[in-house]
């Protein structure tokens, strides 16, 4: 089963994953980035004054074998 890891940069640039628990497993490239840009606009994660989800990096499915969606 292949799981999905989209990455941010969090507003001091340190990398920041989330891994949705359900997910198809063949989502295209503009899905998966509409949905991390809509998750980063919402602007609800936030600690210590740190945005966590400021800038959309790069999603990928996790599995034996990495499958790249886009990197930017």
């Amino acid at each position: 089963m292949k799981k999905l890891r989209m990455t941010f940069l969090d507003s001091e640039g340190k990398r920041r994953n989330l891994e949705p628990r359900l997910t198809a497993d063949n989502l295209p490239e503009l899905t998966v980035r509409d949905c991390m840009n809509v998750l980063r606009d919402l602007n609800l994660f936030e600690k210590d004054d740190v945005k966590l989800y400021d800038q959309v990096k790069e999603a990928k499915y996790i599995e034996t074998i990495e499958t790249p969606i886009f990197e930017d």
